[in-house]
């Protein structure tokens, strides 16, 4: 009998909100890797709020998910065939496989995982992408440096709770933004933010007033909307506004309209930048090692929302785009190896 594969197609596209009916799980024969090669199967899968903008048509950074295509993601998994010299059975390794159990994929594509660095999970979030997009977002488009008020939307999540550890490790003061009193003292008391306010229950403008009193700096955003609106009413002269992520906007149907406070870029001198993490490509190893001896130090800390069984995968990342998770969203795909 051929060996399955489990993967999760992009069956329609969602006009606001996703829903399950927007994929579909299937099997298919597990595939064979060629030369140059290796088969990897996942053990963790990384949900992330960028995957909602691939669902939709319409130009962007890069081109959306077909239609009856294999959601996109990166996969921590363990190389279990290589038709490669650079890899072996037994190898883990970080690939952008996507949604799906298993896949061969060119060794080029593969980023080797140290597994004595953290426990596995990490790669996929403080010491994967979430971590080198908040240590570049903030410390190079951000510029933050000593003394600076960093506010950070969606701050118990997996950008925004490195975003403030980091803000604190450089000399700042970190102001995390939450949805509930229970990430809020999350974001506080294990995370070590100076401050944190909760978008569900405080008024924003006057909980940035009290928790920043000298003004924002650095806002780091990763939500959009009146969250960003909230943080241009305190921004100082020549603050760095950060455009990571705008999640609030993501199941919009139509645009929002709204007057927006942008008239303060103007009288503070600030500028309002967003980046995308493979601008940093070549500077990956750089932030690995950074944030690889904070996690070791115990100043930069992390944790992960776990979901079993690629079947799973929709509902878990339905929830992602609702705030549903703490920290790194994650679904286990298979047992980690040992």
């Amino acid at each position: 009998m051929a060996r399955m594969n489990r993967q999760i197609l992009l069956k329609s596209r969602p006009p606001g909100e996703p829903t399950a009916d927007n994929f579909e799980l299937v099997e298919t024969e597990l595939p064979s890797p060629a030369d140059g090669e290796v088969l990897v199967r996942g053990i963790y899968l990384s949900l992330d709020p960028y995957m909602r903008g691939r669902m939709r048509e319409g130009k962007s950074y890069v081109p959306p998910t077909e239609l009856g295509a294999v959601m996109p993601g990166a996969v921590l998994g363990e190389v279990t065939e290589s038709r490669d010299d650079g890899f072996r059975p037994g190898d883990i390794v970080e690939v952008y496989q996507g949604w799906q159990e298993y896949a061969a994929s060119p060794a080029a594509q593969l980023r080797r995982v140290d597994t004595t660095a953290a426990p596995l999970p990490a790669a996929l979030g403080v010491l994967g992408m979430p971590g080198f997009t908040a240590y570049f977002g903030l410390l190079e488009v951000g510029a933050c440096k000593e003394g600076d008020t960093v506010l950070v939307s969606a701050a118990s999540g997996a950008v925004g709770s490195a975003v403030g550890q980091i803000a604190r490790i450089k000399g700042g003061r970190a102001v995390g933004i939450a949805g509930g009193a229970e990430k809020c003292a999350y974001v506080r008391d294990a995370l070590g933010f100076d401050a944190c306010i909760d978008y569900k229950s405080d008024d924003l403008d006057e909980a940035i007033a009290r928790d920043c009193p000298d003004g924002v700096d650095v806002y780091f955003d990763n939500v959009g909307g009146k969250t960003l609106d909230a943080a241009l009413r305190h921004i100082n002269d020549k603050a760095r506004i950060v455009i990571c992520g705008m999640i609030s906007e993501y199941n919009l149907e139509a645009p929002e309209l709204a007057p927006r406070p942008t008239r303060a870029l103007l009288v503070h001198k600030a500028r309002m930048e967003g980046f995308i993490i493979f601008e940093y490509a070549d500077r990956i190893p750089e932030a690995l090692a950074a944030l690889t001896g904070w996690v070791q130090s115990g100043d930069l800390k992390s944790r992960e929302s776990i979901a079993d069984g690629i079947e799973n995968a929709p509902a878990a990342f339905i929830g992602l785009l609702k705030g549903q998770n703490f920290g790194k969203q994650l679904v286990r795909l298979g047992p980690e190896p040992g």
